[in-house]
Parts: C-alpha cells; sequence; structure tokens
C-alpha cells in the first residue's frame, strides 16, 4: 500500500496532464484547428519526431531546471521550418505543461524554495504581460528578433561553460540547504526581467533562472533546478496563453510536444542527482553558445549547421 501511494504521489499530475494533452488533442482536431496557418504541413514521422524532441527537452531540462525551449525552439524553427514567431509561441505553450510536471516532480523530491519561486513568478508574470506587447512590436522585424534570440543565449552559454570546465569556480554552498538566500523583493525584481525576455523571445526563463539564481544569489545548484521550472510555471501560463491569442502556437505541434516533455520532464527530476553539476553545465553551456552563434550568424547571413 505504501508502495502504490508513493507512485501516486509522484505520477498522479503526470498522468493527469498526459490525459489533459490527449482530450486537448481530440478537441483541437474535431474543431479543425490542428493545424496553424503558415506552420509546415506534419507527417507521422514528424510527429514521432516532435514527440521525441519533447521527450529530449523534458528529460535535459529536469535535469538543469528549464523547460526545454532551448532545446525545442531552434529545432522547431531551424530543422522543421516553423517562421521564428511560431516556433516561439509553440515552444511557450508547450513548456506549460513541462513545468507543471517538472516543477511537482522536485517538489515531492523537496529540490525547490517555495518562497523564491512565488515571489519569482509572482511578479514575473507582470514582466510577461510587458514582453508579449513588445514581442507584436518585434515581430514585423523577424530578423531583429532572431539577433535578439541569439544574445540572450550567450550569457548562459558563458557562465556554464566556464564553471563547468572548473575555469571559475561558484560560492560554496551546501548541498544539504533548501533554502535560497537573498532578498526577496530583489528577485521579484530578478522575475520581472524574466518575465520580459520570456514574452519577447519565448524561452520560458529557464536559460537564465539557473545561472542567475546560482551566480546572483548563491542558490544551491540542485534546489535552483526545481525553484527554477517553478517559478516558469506562471510565466509559461500567461505567456503562452498571450501567444495563443495572439495567433503564434502551432497547436498540434505543441500538444505533441507537450506530451514528450511531461514525461521527458519526470525523469529529468529523478536523475538529477546522479548527475555532477558540472558536467550538466559543461554540455548545456555548449550547446547554448552553439544555438547562440546559429542565430547571430543567420541575423549576418551566415548560416552554420
Amino acid at each position: 500500500m505504501g508502495k502504490s501511494e508513493g507512485f501516486l504521489k509522484k505520477y498522479l499530475p503526470t498522468i493527469v496532464l498526459l490525459l489533459a494533452i490527449i482530450i486537448f488533442m481530440i478537441e483541437t482536431f474535431l474543431s479543425g484547428n490542428w493545424m496553424q496557418k503558415g506552420a509546415p504541413q506534419i507527417s507521422l514521422f514528424d510527429e514521432v519526431l516532435l514527440f521525441f524532441v519533447g521527450l529530449a527537452a523534458g528529460l535535459l531540462g529536469g535535469l538543469i531546471g528549464t523547460g526545454g525551449c532551448s532545446v525545442m525552439l531552434p529545432i522547431l524553427h531551424f530543422w522543421l521550418g516553423y517562421p521564428a514567431p511560431l516556433a516561439i509561441g509553440t515552444t511557450l505553450f508547450a513548456v506549460i505543461f513541462t513545468t507543471l510536471s517538472g516543477a511537482y516532480g522536485h517538489l515531492v523530491r523537496k529540490n525547490l524554495d517555495r518562497s523564491a519561486a512565488l515571489w519569482i513568478g509572482g511578479v514575473g508574470t507582470l514582466g510577461v504581460l510587458v514582453g508579449s506587447w513588445l514581442f507584436t512590436i518585434l515581430v514585423e522585424h523577424v530578423s531583429i528578433l532572431n539577433l535578439i534570440l541569439g544574445i540572450v543565449f550567450l550569457w548562459p552559454s558563458y557562465r556554464m561553460i566556464v564553471e563547468g570546465a572548473g575555469i571559475a569556480k561558484p560560492k560554496a554552498v551546501k548541498r544539504e540547504e533548501k533554502n535560497i538566500p537573498g532578498s526577496r523583493v530583489w528577485m521579484g525584481v530578478f522575475g520581472f526581467i524574466i518575465g520580459v525576455l520570456t514574452g519577447i523571445v519565448g524561452l520560458g526563463g529557464g536559460y537564465a533562472l539557473v545561472p542567475g539564481l546560482i551566480y546572483l544569489f548563491s542558490a544551491p545548484v540542485y534546489v535552483t533546478m526545481g525553484t527554477s521550472l517553478a517559478s516558469m510555471i506562471p510565466l509559461a501560463l500567461v505567456g503562452g496563453g498571450v501567444k495563443v491569442v495572439q495567433g503564434y502556437v502551432a497547436l498540434s505541434a505543441g500538444l505533441i510536444l507537450a506530451a514528450g516533455t511531461v514525461v521527458g520532464a519526470q525523469v529529468g527530476a529523478a536523475l538529477i542527482k546522479k548527475f555532477k553539476p558540472n558536467i550538466l553545465k559543461l554540455i548545456f553551456g555548449i550547446y547554448f553558445l552553439y544555438i547562440a552563434l546559429k542565430f547571430i550568424t543567420g541575423y549576418f547571413g551566415i548560416m552554420i549547421w
């Protein structure tokens, strides 16, 4: 009985989210909204590919505390042919489900600071509304939007590479600590800035929340992952909802990605303490740098694979 209760406590929300996604898929298909104007046609192979992209994004996001947008967005845009505004909206919509699944996975494992998450996520929603308004202006200038995406990726890539490679070391933090030190008001300001960027570039904020909490607030690495995902729930809900209303979400792709991320996020949350933080930082720092260069060089007409 104890084991079954433990299983339900850990995975019931995931099962509920998957059922909700399936119901949403059926409703979207029957209503004729399965294909979004401007989105490429997707074959059965593409649907399977999208699920595994979501699975990988959720897994990796669960490991480093992001919603997986930094994995999904470039693949949608560069390799599946989605226009940048549509790729931004679709990934931010998918990350709603990722953050709900991943944050709960960390919550039951006590890998998050609830107070910090409330301050960052609560004030951050105001920033999302401001960023979403700016997005409507920038959407007419896709090349500039791509350049902003590239620049945004540079900060976390630099910090994660230098620390993951041992070039720089963060302030020592005891692993067993469960709270993030620092002023909650400043965390709110930090959340507002992240919210604005989320509304503009649709990356959910995890790419900046994780290094920001670690380097600005000396947060314990493992607690940072769960806190980041929990903070992103309101950011993704508001940002993703606004993008749906604005018409920048391909529901078919978004729901398939969401199904994969929900499963992957749980696996990532369960495996996080089996990985050394510096290895994760180095791997994702290199990946973020690659994406940054791809967006920035594309702005200047130079395409790299």
